[in-house]
Order: C-alpha cells, then sequence, then structure tokens
C-alpha cells in the first residue's frame, strides 16, 4: 500500500527544480541539477499513479522555472506603463505555465514505465525529450533554459555539449536525466552498502562531465578570412530610449566602429537597440523628428557610411515601419545591411517575437486591463517570415537570428542555404545579471549544433565570438563599452544536426520510449 505523502514534500520538489535550475548559468552548478533530478526521479517512482507523478513533476518545474527566469522581474523595471512590483508575479505565472511541461514529462514517463523501476528511466529520458520540444512550440514556444544547457561547459570548452552536433540540445536534456537517474542509483545502492555499484554510478555522471572539459577539441581552431569588428557600446536600458540622449549614443558606437585598415573588407557589427535613426524613407515625419537627423533617413545613412569607411558593410540591428492605407499599422525588428556608400544592401525581419514583450497578444482583452508590452511605443511588431541567409558577396554568407531567437534549437538557418556565420544582434539590457550569461549560453549550444562560428552583438552585454566548437573566442562583459576585432572563425561541415534539425532528437525520444516499453513488457511477463 503506498506511504501517505508528508505535508512538506510538495515544497521538497519546488525547492529541488529550484536547486536544478542553479546548473544554468551564471551558476553553472551541474551537480545540483543532477541532485535534484535523482529526487524527482525517486518521487515519481513512488507516484501512487501517472497522474500523481504529473503533479510531482508539476512542482517540481515550478521551482525550476520561477529561479531560472528571474531575469524576467528585471524587465518591468524599464517600463513605465505596469508597476515593476507586476514582474514577479508574471514569472510565478510563467512558471505556472511551464511547470507544464515537466509534467507532462513526468505522466508519460509513469504511465508508460507502469511501475517497474528499469522502465521509468528512460521513459523520463525520453519523455523529457518531447515535453521540452513541445514547450519550444506551442503557442509560439519558450525555449529558454532546455535541461541540456547544464551540460555546456565554460567558455573555453563545450563540455558534454560537444555531442549536441549528434543528438540536438533536447536529446542531449534526455542525457542529462539518464544521469541524474544514476547518482539516485548510487544514492540507493550506498544506502545498501553496495559500495563498488554506488561508486560506479556516482563516477559515470561526473566523468561524462568532467571530462570533455580536459579533452583538446577536435576543433575549427584556425581563423578565417573575413575579417569583423563587433561593437558593445553600453547603452543602458534606462537611456536607450531618451531622445536627448541620442547624438551622444551615435557619437559613442561610431568612435568604436572606426576602421584601423582603411579599405580592408570587413563588416562591421552592431547590436539590436543601438540605433535611434530610421533607415527607411517614406514614413510620417512625426516618426524622423526624434532621431539624430531628424528628416532625412539618407543622410543618416551616409554618416553611417562614413564612419564604417570603404571596404566594410555593416550589419545593424534597425527598426522598419509597416505602411498601409497612408497610416503606419505596425513595426518591424530588423536587421539591416548598410554599405559604405549609404545604399541598404538587404534586410532580415525577426520572426519569433517575445509575447508581452514586442507584442500584446489579445490586446482587444488586455489592454483595457492596463497591460502593456514592454518595449515603449503603441505600435506592436510583427513578424518576418523565418531563418534567412544575406549573401554578402566578398563580407560573407550571414545567417540572421536578433536577440531571442537564437534560443530555439533547430530554427536558426535557412538549411537550404547554409551560412557562414550566424549574427545574433541582441538588447540584453532589460535582463539584470541572469539573464545575459544565459543568453549567451544558448547560441553558444547553436554554434556547436549547427557546427557554425556565431557573433553576437549586445547593448550592455554580453557580445561575444564564439567559433563553431561553441568556444568564446572574444568577449566584452556587461555593462563595459568595448570593440572585438578578429576573423571570422571558419565553419564545420554540415553536421548530423544541422542536416536532421530537432528529428535527430525526437528519435533519440523514440529509441528511449521504446526501450522503455521493451523493458515494462518484459518485466510485466514474468
Amino acid at each position: 500500500m503506498p506511504h501517505r505523502t508528508p505535508r512538506w514534500m510538495p515544497f521538497a520538489l519546488i525547492g529541488a527544480g529550484a536547486v536544478a535550475a542553479t546548473g544554468f548559468q551564471p551558476l553553472a552548478l551541474w551537480p545540483c541539477t543532477l541532485a535534484a533530478l535523482a529526487f524527482l526521479i525517486d518521487r515519481i517512482e513512488h507516484a501512487r499513479s501517472a497522474r500523481h507523478a504529473a503533479l510531482c513533476g508539476w512542482l517540481f518545474g515550478l521551482g525550476y522555472f520561477t529561479l531560472g527566469n528571474n531575469w524576467i522581474a528585471t524587465a518591468f523595471t524599464y517600463q513605465a506603463q505596469m508597476p515593476a512590483w507586476l514582474g514577479w508575479i508574471a514569472v510565478l505565472l510563467l512558471a505556472i505555465y511551464l511547470a507544464a511541461f515537466p509534467a507532462l514529462a513526468a505522466f508519460l514517463a509513469a504511465w508508460l514505465a507502469r511501475g517497474w523501476r528499469a522502465a521509468l528511466l528512460p521513459a523520463l529520458a525520453g519523455s523529457w525529450i518531447i515535453a521540452e520540444y513541445v514547450r519550444a512550440t506551442l503557442f509560439t514556444g519558450f525555449a529558454w533554459n532546455p535541461l541540456g544547457m547544464a551540460a555546456l561547459g565554460g567558455f573555453a570548452r563545450p563540455g558534454l555539449a560537444a555531442i549536441a552536433p549528434w543528438t540536438g540540445t533536447y536529446a542531449l536534456s534526455g542525457l542529462v536525466v539518464m544521469l541524474g537517474g544514476f547518482w539516485l542509483f548510487a544514492w540507493r545502492s550506498g544506502r545498501s552498502q553496495q559500495w563498488g555499484a554506488a561508486l560506479a554510478y556516482a563516477a559515470l555522471p561526473a566523468a561524462l562531465m568532467i571530462l570533455p572539459l580536459l579533452l583538446p577539441l577536435h576543433g575549427a581552431g584556425g581563423a578565417g578570412k573575413l575579417a569583423y569588428t563587433l561593437v558593445q557600446p553600453n547603452i543602458g536600458q534606462d537611456t536607450i530610449n531618451d531622445a536627448s540622449l541620442y547624438e551622444g549614443q551615435f557619437q559613442g558606437i561610431a568612435r568604436l566602429s572606426l576602421p584601423r585598415a582603411p579599405g580592408t573588407p570587413r563588416v562591421v557589427l552592431w547590436p539590436e537597440g543601438g540605433l535611434p535613426d530610421y533607415l527607411r524613407s517614406g514614413y510620417p515625419q512625426v516618426f524622423y523628428n526624434a532621431t539624430t537627423f531628424g528628416a532625412d533617413p539618407a543622410l543618416a545613412r551616409a554618416r553611417i557610411g562614413r564612419v564604417i569607411g570603404p571596404g566594410s558593410l555593416l550589419l545593424t540591428g534597425a527598426t522598419d515601419l509597416v505602411i498601409g492605407g497612408g497610416d503606419v499599422t505596425g513595426a518591424r525588428n530588423v536587421i539591416t545591411a548598410l554599405g559604405a556608400d549609404g545604399a541598404i544592401r538587404g534586410s532580415y525581419a525577426k520572426a519569433h517575437l517575445v509575447p508581452y514583450g514586442e507584442y500584446l497578444p489579445m490586446r482587444a482583452w488586455l489592454a483595457p486591463l492596463g497591460l502593456s508590452r514592454l518595449v515603449s511605443g503603441s505600435l506592436d511588431f510583427l513578424p518576418g517570415p523565418g531563418p534567412r541567409t544575406l549573401d554578402m558577396g566578398v563580407h560573407g554568407k550571414a545567417g540572421l537570428q536578433i536577440c531571442y531567437e537564437i534560443i530555439f534549437s533547430g530554427e536558426v538557418t535557412d538549411r537550404a542555404h547554409r551560412p557562414d556565420y550566424l549574427f545574433n544582434p541582441s538588447n540584453d539590457g532589460w535582463f539584470g545579471a541572469w539573464g545575459p550569461p544565459q543568453h549567451l549560453a544558448q547560441a553558444r549550444m547553436r554554434a556547436i549544433e549547427e557546427g557554425l562560428p556565431v557573433l553576437r552583438a549586445t547593448t550592455t552585454g554580453i557580445s561575444a565570438v564564439i567559433d563553431a566548437d561553441g568556444v568564446v573566442r572574444q568577449f566584452v562583459p556587461r555593462l563595459k563599452a568595448g570593440r572585438l576585432d578578429g576573423l571570422v572563425p571558419p565553419a564545420h561541415p554540415p553536421t548530423l544536426f544541422a542536416r536532421l534539425g530537432n528529428t535527430l532528437a525526437l528519435g533519440w525520444a523514440i529509441l528511449l520510449l521504446a526501450a522503455s516499453l521493451v523493458v515494462a513488457r518484459r518485466r510485466g511477463e514474468r
């Protein structure tokens, strides 16, 4: 007969979820993640039913997402439309929703395992992969901090995450679940005084997490051929929308962008939100009045061209307006390619927009309640068509992903037109101390999966050059202005993940679930 659940157990599960989240940046305490997972697996195993297991998963997820996403609360301090304390309510409400996905994984695992211990671990690992994939896609998706991020090493080594080209991030999450299960086996073996088994079960996960940090990379260790200048202007979120400071902000980013070898082809990389000017003509006058050049975007483009100099091409975050019937009906968050002659050479519009950040879902219902989006202005941003490769001739083929888009595993490249590198401009000034290092870590994972270098230019940090192995070659710390110069690291040949995308991760999930079913069936026949 099942034991009655102690009254403190729900709080222990919430606490375990929070402990699991300490395995992510900026703390990177992966042993805590594995220990917390061991506790969760034990609770699922002792659950009275699959529904009770789902409750265990939900409580764990509540703590996991509340701590892991605490940076969202900081974003509410940079707008005046809503009270700042609402940020913590938003963190909790989001955690309540996101916890449904660990609950789903726990339910499926308990249902498939049918009470057999040996079947539970592969069932939970496979179910976790599926749950994370669904979390990343349902209702536009929120893929922040998949469990596999705990396997990513420091700046100089990717650690166990080096296997991501053969698994994808979500299948790597399944492996982390398996490693947590091994620590549970170690604990149980120790309680039974089976010290050899306990040592083996404890040592295997530790070895898999630590040894890759010590081994040499197979590497894209050389230098490429395309020169870059990557700029972090350190424009804080509290001043970025102050029109009286626009000219000074432009002068600051311009000084950091001047050529050191005039005439040499290079790509100059500016962040999202760092340019106050509209670069396209044809908008109502009122939209130009607050910019550095008033009515004439052609003058703004020409001045930028003089700054970057002959031979250079700029990729910068910007805002384009959408005109319909003579009125402005929306906006697009874009990357614009600008030549030294001031001509626009191409653009990309962000496809994965941030709900409640760049647009207000159900605006007709929520706006009358006093709710607003976090980004200033009343115009909602409109989505672009999806990943795109911009062929810029001598300046290379750039895959473009703006800010939050880089977190979506398997959705960052146009697979039919593989780029030479990914450019990820971002404004991370919203996100306090925890958000920027987590964002950078997820950009590193995209580099590993796709076998492509990633160049990140941010307003306040952390800006970085990441090679195709996920190694951070250069970076500018948070809250400092600076520039990075060098040659774009070379790409690897297309990885297995680059060819198959998340079909690969889901294939691993199917294998794990099939293994669980085989074990459960064989045990059931005895």
